[in-house]
């Protein structure tokens, strides 16, 4: 009898291991990010709310893997702001937490591109991680306010994005 190579090939691929996944296990990872209007109204609130108490700041949001997504500044705030929003949003999405809960974290003070100020507030809504939002010119306990208010403004559209 004569021993086919289709039947040898058959064989050899029925028996190679397969990857077995539980139920509902994905062998892929979704990930969600803000698209650029929506980014950019997070900055728009975020410094409009600062103008309205009397400052004159940067904001910036960046999404969950650190890149810059928007960023708005008031023409009169100081040029330091630029780089500490971005560096604050940044570290609140790396950290996935407000600056405000690391300030006292000294361990973290020598991680690349961190800042341990506070003003930052990572975007979770809706059980998703999106990304940080954070101000810089204002007091710190301000910049976080009116980053927060980048946030809320556009909860409510990724609350229904699904």
């Amino acid at each position: 009898m004569k021993i086919s190579w289709k039947f040898v090939f058959l064989l050899a691929v029925l028996g190679l291991p397969v990857p077995a996944y539980a139920e509902g296990d994905k062998p892929t990872i979704t990930m969600r990010f803000l698209s650029p209007e929506l980014a950019t109204k997070a900055v728009t609130a975020a410094v409009e709310d600062c103008t309205k108490r009397g400052y004159k700041v940067s904001a910036a949001v960046v999404s969950r893997d650190g890149n810059l997504a928007a960023f708005l500044r008031n023409p009169l705030s100081g040029p330091h702001t630029i780089k500490v929003a971005q560096r604050k949003a940044y570290s609140s999405a790396s950290l996935q937490a407000p600056t405000s809960q690391m300030k006292a974290r000294t361990d973290l003070s020598f991680a690349p591109g961190i800042l341990l100020i506070v003003g930052g507030v990572p975007i979770n809504v809706g059980g998703h991680f999106y990304g940080g939002v954070a101000v810089a010119g204002a007091e710190p306990e301000i910049d976080e306010k009116c980053a927060q208010t980048g946030v809320d403004a556009i909860t409510e559209t990724l609350e229904f994005a699904d």
